[in-house]
């Protein structure tokens, strides 16, 4: 076996055993929450962020997001978004931000308004600084970081590291889960979205990290497999990742992360010469038998209930009235305030006091599009259309940016269907920006 090789196992087997400890001794979730913080800054300073290492800490720290929320390892519920921002403040103090990132400087004013609107309107009853930070931190983590990612250059394999440092984590996570529901077959009894099978924690979460994770090791097979071994670790890594996520009957996150799957093949096959194209129709077909088998795996599981699920059925294979479980209502209140306060909004946490008045139920937003209307008005519209467009200038200047598409597919579907609940798709979204180079730059630069 290989030098790399073996490196590669031992960070496999190293993440396998800290979501076996987490699980048979809680308080490890504590110390590895705080480990991440220290040695994480301890890293970036040390090294003085020469090579970017800023994104593969913030990488790490999205990536253990999830574990660290199910199992209380962080000291606070959003504690990972502001990591995020720490850490790339830190790189830029080291290497600076990007100078023409002057999109995402308008972006962060667009938010100002909102928020201090928010500062006269939310009910005096309501703690204003969590109802604030709850709804406000992602949009700022993701400001943040793209101030950092900005048409920075970086090889193609630093930007795959930067994506394992997000994988391992969700790995420590799958085995988490494998430890917390052994038996999936005794937990499922309807086509609900499990909580049994999601460690206990918001299946929508825990499925968008396990479908983020199932592109991250599929995505290596394809281009960081280098031996038959690596082929077959990362192949099993990605099946059971890819289990976990089906059972945890939460679709949005698996389908999103089966739609980058799907991005990454087309752009590289249609990149590719002639040889290349024979290579990916080889692994197209392995990586289209391995989801047919854990699907059928998933089914004979389940007994039969997830096909059920992606079909919008109940458990008696009944067609349910709703395909998004109530949340086009709360988007449609969301449109609702957007017309009646165009300008502004209603402010940034209004949105749920509004709700609980006029519908009688106190429901945070699934939707980041429709709550940035409705809590920030006209600039919300304005601050959405510079984060969709942006990418796509960017997209124009370097076609051979392969992991782009990926990226803002994933950004723009997950805050469709679980709003920037986590630091993932603002950090995601920022790698978007990063001017990937094929070969190696000689020096990091920002223009």
């Amino acid at each position: 076996m290989k030098k790399e090789d073996r490196s590669y196992l031992f960070l496999i087997v190293l993440h396998v055993v800290i979501g076996m400890l987490i699980f048979m001794l809680p308080f490890v979730a504590k110390i590895y929450g705080f480990a991440i913080f220290v040695v994480g800054a301890y890293y970036i300073i040390k090294t003085q962020n020469v090579n970017n290492e800023c994104l593969k800490v913030a990488a790490y720290v999205v990536g253990s997001e999830i574990i660290l929320r199910m199992t209380g390892g962080n000291i606070s519920y959003e504690f990972s978004k502001y990591e995020v921002i720490i850490f790339l403040f830190l790189g830029m103090y080291f290497k600076g931000f990007s100078r023409s990132a002057f999109p995402y400087w308008i972006f962060l004013l667009l938010l100002i308004p909102g928020v201090i609107m928010a500062t006269f309107v939310l009910n005096f009853n309501s703690n204003i600084n969590n109802a604030i930070a709850f709804n406000i931190s992602g949009s700022v983590c993701l400001a943040f970081a793209s101030l950092y990612t900005y048409r920075r250059k970086i090889s193609l394999e630093q930007m795959n590291s930067i994506l394992l440092c997000v994988g391992l984590p969700i790995l420590s996570c799958t085995v988490y889960l494998i430890f917390y529901t052994p038996n999936v077959r005794d937990v499922i009894t309807g086509t609900a979205s499990s909580f049994e099978t999601s460690g206990g924690f918001g299946p929508n979460q825990v499925a968008t990290f396990l479908g983020l994770g199932m592109f991250i090791f599929f995505s290596r097979i394809i281009l960081e497999s280098k031996s038959t071994f690596l082929v077959i670790l990362n192949l099993i890594v990605a099946l059971n990742i890819s289990y976990r996520g089906m059972v945890t009957f939460s679709r949005g996150g698996m389908i999103t992360g089966f739609l980058m799957i799907i991005m990454l093949l087309l752009f590289l096959y249609f990149k590719s010469n002639g040889a290349g194209k024979v290579k990916l129709s080889y692994i197209f077909i392995i990586i289209s038998l391995a989801m047919m088998a854990i699907w059928s795996y998933s089914s004979y599981q389940t007994g039969g209930l997830i096909d059920k699920r992606y079909a919008n059925q109940d458990a008696a294979g009944r067609s349910k009235e709703s395909q998004f479980t109530g949340r086009e209502d709360v988007a449609q209140n969301e449109i609702n305030m957007f017309f009646k306060n165009p300008i502004l909004g209603v402010g940034v946490g209004k949105g749920v006091e509004i709700r609980e008045q006029e519908m009688g139920i106190k429901i945070a937003s699934h939707d980041e599009i429709t709550r940035m209307l409705a809590e920030h008005g006209s600039l919300g519209l304005v601050g959405l259309l510079i984060l969709l467009v942006t990418p796509f200038v960017l997209f124009v200047e370097n076609k051979f940016n392969m992991y782009l598409i990926c990226f803002v597919v994933f950004w723009f579907l997950t805050i469709n269907h679980a709003a920037m609940r986590t630091a993932a798709p603002a950090f995601i979204y920022s790698l978007a920006l990063l001017n990937v180079q094929l070969r190696p730059s000689s020096r990091d630069e920002t223009q």
